[in-house]
């Protein structure tokens, strides 16, 4: 999938899930309804960190070019590490090892521990970049060219001081869910393992399909492109994303919304 319609099913899968917390009887505090979506939006787009044209690779200019295509390296030569007989041939590292539920736990893993351990500088840095993921995603049309880029990182910074501060706040929410001494913002990574998992469903449903499931081999192929009947997949940018997929993405967000927060 594109871009857009990846953040729209982050924001809308974390939403969900605050609709099931408030039904299992764990509620979250509103600040954590709406950094979670907003961080869960911006993870959504991260696995494409393996592309130098997708979103993430222009959001923070030299700097996420040049970590793409590293990242782009590694993910190749890991492919071809540990490929089988029947995993074909690859020119590149798109689609690999950053598309895997192996890579999403890790990353959320080690987000969560930069938050507990690295203070509060450490919780704004990764809102900061969530926040330039999900407005690039979000605001797509607006957040368009380079010369935006200054902007979509002033903002992203500003919105990140402030929700930072709220979560602060007594009930804001940096303890919900893991209430002890020392676990505030353990919660963080969650967002961020779901964001990765959303998007790779959503690759999956494309007509190449995408290998969650690596290392794990199925057959002759470590690197199975799981998807659903040929039949049923579309290409990116078609017109099954665009006034189909992204609508409902719209609206399962704002019943999620409003189951999450109480209103229903």
């Amino acid at each position: 999938m594109m871009g857009p319609a990846h953040s729209l099913s982050g924001a809308a899968a974390w939403l969900g899930v605050g609709a099931a917390a408030a039904a299992a009887g764990y509620p979250m505090p509103w600040p954590v309804v709406l950094v979670g979506a907003l961080v869960c939006a911006g993870a959504a787009l991260a696995p494409d960190l393996d592309h130098k044209a997708a979103t993430i690779s222009r959001a923070f200019g030299p700097l996420s070019r040049g970590v793409c295509e590293i990242v782009d390296k590694l993910s190749y030569a890991v492919y071809k590490a540990t490929k089988k007989q029947g995993d074909p041939r690859r020119s590149g590292g798109h689609r690999t090892l950053t598309h895997t539920w192996l890579w999403a736990v890790l990353i959320g893993a080690g987000s969560s521990a930069l938050a507990v351990f690295g203070g509060r500088w450490a919780v704004l840095s990764i809102l900061f970049i969530h926040m330039v993921l999900a407005i690039e995603g979000l605001l797509w049309r607006a957040a368009r060219g380079s010369s935006s880029d200054v902007l979509v990182w002033l903002l992203a910074a500003t919105s990140s001081w402030i929700v930072g501060g709220m979560l602060d706040e007594p009930g804001g929410g940096a303890h919900w869910l893991f209430t002890e001494p020392g676990q505030g913002y353990l919660w963080l990574g969650l967002p961020i393992v779901l964001g990765a998992l959303v998007h790779d469903i959503g690759d999956a449903l494309t007509v190449s399909g995408c290998p969650i499931l690596w290392p794990i081999p199925l057959g002759r192929k470590r690197w199975y492109p799981v998807g659903p009947p040929k039949a049923m997949r579309f290409r990116a940018g078609s017109w099954v994303e665009l006034k189909v997929l992204m609508p409902a993405f719209m609206l399962a967000g704002g019943v999620g919304c409003a189951a999450a927060l109480g209103f229903i």
